[in-house]
């Protein structure tokens, strides 16, 4: 049975696109940490997207956002990757949160991930439509 890339790279996209809206709303309510969690979670599965179609097979299950930005072949700016390098830090807060500084992170540098985050995922999603 051959893997159907484009099914794949959809359902990778698209449950994205589910976990972006609900990273945004819980840091607009105030849950950083949860939010910070699925903001990673987000650009994760984007990347894995992005892993899928480049390589025409599932990707790994692997949570490294730098590690999979390398799978993908993908070259972001140094500001982009150290973003990424940065974020790594939230898949581990969202799965062990028993590190009082996430919880002391503050609304607003939340929504700066948010914004910056945002800017990485644009790029990301435009490149994958071009590759369709």
């Amino acid at each position: 049975m051959s893997l159907n890339v484009q099914a794949q790279v959809d359902y990778w996209r698209i449950s994205s696109d589910q976990d972006w809206a609900v990273a945004v709303g819980l840091i607009q309510r105030g849950s950083q940490r949860h939010g910070l969690f699925f903001l990673h979670l987000s650009m994760e599965k984007l990347l894995k997207a992005h892993v899928c179609r480049v390589t025409g097979n599932y990707p790994p299950k692997i949570h490294n956002l730098l590690n999979l930005r390398e799978k993908a072949g993908l070259t972001l700016s140094g500001d982009e990757t150290e973003l990424l390098g940065r974020m790594n830090a939230f898949c581990m807060i969202g799965r062990y949160p028993d590190d009082p500084v996430i919880e002391t992170i503050p609304q607003q540098v939340a929504q700066h991930y948010v914004v910056e985050a945002g800017k990485v995922r644009t790029w990301l999603l435009q490149k994958l439509s071009q590759s369709s």
